[in-house]
């Protein structure tokens, strides 16, 4: 038998190494990827920078709070997505270090502090953290979303539109007020949490120096033959969602949780001299009968009754 061939020995040929360093990643923002093209825009024209808000609100209490002022809270957790919720906080002199803390390590830029005293009065510390402002409410005519049970309905979510009325822009106090709610309560666009849409409107009324809210879901009635045409904004309406609360200014401090006063309320009334006043009311009622019986007592001894002549008349003999 003849001998096999040998097989020309194949030198192997090595694969084409691929480029291990990976192509530079964009940065991400609120706003989606931002590319070198961008970048370099911006430093040429910083004026063609878009401004990009990256707020987020911490929403806290503190405790032995009552559960309708608990309910409230959550609800306003609902309403905004850019907000963080954290554990409770002791109501004390020094809370406002403990926030300012607390913001810092959730990175946040603003606080929402809901503070329940004598578990009866509930008050709203509104801040700016670090540098302030901050503005103290007293919380009156509240309404929970479990307690009103309206027939709106929107997503949870959504961005809403905020409207305000027009004595927001007539005393300065009040337009600092309407900048703090705007930068609060307004969702950022393009938040992670937040849809790309409006259907809900965010209503702040000021009545009697306070501040009203209400909620509203826009309702838009369309069907799949007869679909609104844009802009007509006769056909929607609102329908309201809740919370219901009302809010009355105290004081505006300079800085986070205090510093120097900017704006004092002079119609504000605690409400412990609210309950003072309607107690002595009710004890000025029990003095009013006691005053009442010594008068007819004293009227009864100066002018005695003359006797009866028929007075023994049935007596028996």
């Amino acid at each position: 038998m003849g001998k096999k061939r040998k097989h020309a020995e194949s030198v192997p040929t090595e694969p084409p190494k691929k480029d291990e360093s990976a192509p530079e990643r964009p940065k991400r923002t609120l706003l989606g990827w931002k590319h070198k093209v961008d970048e370099e825009s911006e430093q040429k024209d910083p004026e063609s920078a878009r401004f990009r808000n990256k707020e987020k609100v911490l929403v806290t209490c503190s405790r032995r709070i009552v559960f309708r002022y608990r309910h409230l809270m959550l609800n306003v957790v609902s309403l905004l997505p850019h907000c963080k919720k954290d554990n409770k906080v002791e109501s004390k002199e020094s809370k406002g270090a403990t926030l300012n803390e607390l913001v810092e390590l959730k990175s946040c830029s603003s606080c929402l502090f809901f503070e329940c005293r004598k578990q009866k009065d509930l008050y709203l510390w509104m801040s700016k953290c670090p540098n302030g402002p901050s503005v103290k409410f007293l919380v009156n005519a509240v309404h929970t979303m479990e307690e009103l049970k309206l027939t709106g309905n929107h997503l949870k979510g959504s961005r809403p539109i905020l409207t305000f009325s027009s004595n927001f822009d007539k005393d300065p106090h009040w337009k600092l007020l309407k900048e703090m709610i705007t930068q609060i309560f307004g969702t950022p666009k393009d938040h992670r949490k937040a849809k790309p849409y409006h259907d809900h409107v965010f209503v702040f009324s000021i009545a009697d120096d306070h501040i009203w809210f209400r909620n509203y879901q826009i309702s838009v009635p369309h069907n799949s033959t007869d679909k609104m045409d844009r802009g007509g904004l006769d056909k929607m309406t609102l329908v309201e969602v809740g919370p219901r609360f009302c809010l009355n200014p105290i004081k505006i401090f300079c800085g986070s949780f205090g510093g120097p006063t900017l704006y004092e309320n002079p119609f504000y009334i605690s409400p412990n001299q609210i309950r003072a006043m309607e107690k002595k009311q009710k004890a000025g009622k029990f003095a009013k009968k006691v005053k009442a019986k010594t008068r007819r007592k004293m009227h009864e001894q100066l002018n005695p009754l003359e006797p009866d002549e028929f007075s023994d008349l049935w007596k028996e003999q």
